[in-house]
């Protein structure tokens, strides 16, 4: 039987990860996120090693299990009732971050010095974050530093990034926790100071608050075809009509940038690539207004399938950006090769190759777009390494109608606003059934439309006002953060174990 204290454990980690999924959209109560991390970190104090990593993968299973459910919408489709299960095996997967982020907790816990200890567990925390949402298995979804895109923290993203602000919420957290366990509050208070002076100062200093206004009118085309209609008989066409009719509408308002979502145009068993008299059609749209159009849709090269995004302008189409970053076990199927005797496999996997062309664009707008398909938008490295080769405005066109009216195109909307902070760039995003818009450099959004609902958002971008985290990017803030843990366990001390 569990012991109370192991019951009390259990519960506190627990409480801690409902107070962290309530941090994210659709409830979006941003302020719980500290008190989400500070109980979780209580459940750790005191608990030995092995004990630590199951609270923390408990705390993990419930966290990812409540932050992926409206991944059910998306896969029932496929799996039927199986799709809860397939969730809450995920989330299993995933908890092993939070058991890891613990274990290292423990380590930190028994060697640094206790005035630092929860600095190390707060970096233990965003290591672990960072490892899980990055490389071709990566889930980047639920960084909790995302939470922030509405509070003056996100101002922090800017320097730190969103990972960097995962640190910070968890050094409050981690703070909180040692005050409560250690009966001492100066710490926590000397922490909690440090992190507002680094904000206001981190706010004023912030290029994306006094921009130039921006001079470049854009549109996002929000077409609203559900996904139970976008591959039936018949639906082609009237996504043709329908975008076409929509774009007509915009080039009155002399829109230089204009974006449809992901895969709009939804041709089966082909690619845009194949139809001659839609590249033409798409390129008379673009010379009637002087425009760059950005199309989604399938491109089939040498027998493979790509999800692409096809750049029209006066001239013809001008470029294709294949998705680099695929989606696993939807787009492709990771080890197939092993495992294509499990059911399902053939369902699951979209069968499309990775893109590795050119990833940046020229546009009759004067400015370089970078490109980000739906699931590559929440990674920053790939958002960071189009800024770094001369990307000027981030375009994400998206396909969250797979996603219903579940938290899941809120979450991924706001992924979409911490990416505009770390690159100090625009942000033009364009989904299927929303939520569309154009966000600023500074996180806010300038225009948007609401989910499920057909409407053309116009907004205006400008260059860059830039940042410091688009010089230095995400590898060296995780790289500085693992360093600090290492110095912090290793170099002012050890004390004994708990």
């Amino acid at each position: 039987m569990l012991s109370s204290e192991r019951a009390r454990s259990a519960g506190v980690a627990a409480l801690g990860a409902i107070l962290l999924a309530l941090a994210f959209p659709r409830t979006g109560i941003a302020w719980v996120a500290p008190l989400g991390a500070a109980a979780l970190f209580l459940a750790w104090e005191g608990a030995s090693w092995k004990r630590s990593f199951a609270i923390g993968w408990f705390a993990g299973w419930i966290f990812f299990t409540i932050s992926f459910w409206w991944w059910t919408t998306t896969i029932q489709t496929v799996v039927g009732s199986l799709a809860y299960a397939a969730v809450i095996v995920a989330a299993a997967i995933e908890a092993f971050a939070f058991g890891a982020a613990a274990l290292l907790g423990y380590v930190a816990r028994t060697r640094a010095l206790p005035a630092l200890a929860p600095l190390a567990t707060a970096a233990a925390f965003a290591i672990m974050e960072w490892m899980r949402s990055i490389g071709p298995i990566g889930v980047p979804f639920a960084q909790l530093g995302y939470t922030q895109a509405g509070t003056p923290l996100r101002a922090l993203a800017a320097y730190i990034g969103t990972n960097g602000v995962t640190f910070v919420l968890c050094v409050v957290g981690a703070y909180a926790a040692d005050a409560v366990a250690r009966r001492t509050w100066r710490p926590f208070a000397v922490a909690v100071a440090t992190i507002a002076a680094a904000t206001i100062v981190a706010w004023g200093a912030w290029p994306a608050r006094d921009v130039t206004p921006p001079s470049i009118p854009v549109a996002a085309v929000q077409g609203n075809i559900t996904q139970t209609l976008k591959w039936q008989p018949g639906a082609l066409q009237e996504a043709i009509d329908r975008y076409e009719s929509m774009t007509h509408t915009a080039l009155a308002r002399d829109p230089k940038l204009i974006v449809w979502p992901e895969t709009v145009i939804a041709i089966a068993n082909g690619g845009l690539n194949q139809r001659p008299d839609l590249l033409n059609a798409f390129t008379d749209l673009a010379r009637q207004g002087n425009t760059t159009l950005v199309a989604g849709s399938l491109n089939l090269r040498n027998d493979s399938f790509y999800n692409s995004l096809f750049l029209f302008t006066p001239q013809g189409l001008t470029g294709t950006y294949d998705k680099r970053q695929l989606v696993p076990f939807a787009e492709h199927f990771p080890g197939q090769q092993w495992l294509w005797w499990l059911p399902y496999i053939g369902e699951l996997n979209g069968h499309f190759a990775e893109g590795n062309g050119a990833f940046v664009f020229p546009t009759t707008a004067g400015v370089t777009i970078g490109p980000l398909i739906c699931w590559e938008s929440a990674f920053a490295d790939l958002a960071y390494a189009e800024v770094h080769s001369g990307a000027q405005v981030l375009v994400v066109a998206t396909d969250d109608a797979w996603f219903g009216t579940t938290s899941g195109p809120y979450q991924h909307a706001q992924i979409a606003q911490l990416r505009a902070i770390e690159a100090g760039e625009y942000v033009v995003r364009a989904a299927a059934t929303g939520i569309s818009g154009v966000i600023a450099p500074d996180g806010t959004w300038q225009a948007r439309a609401p989910l499920e609902e057909q409407r053309v958002v116009f907004g205006m971008v400008g260059k860059p006002v830039g940042s410091v985290f688009s010089h230095i990017g995400p590898t060296f803030v995780w790289i500085a953060m693992l360093l600090a843990y290492v110095f912090l366990i290793f170099v002012p001390g050890r004390r004994r174990a708990i």
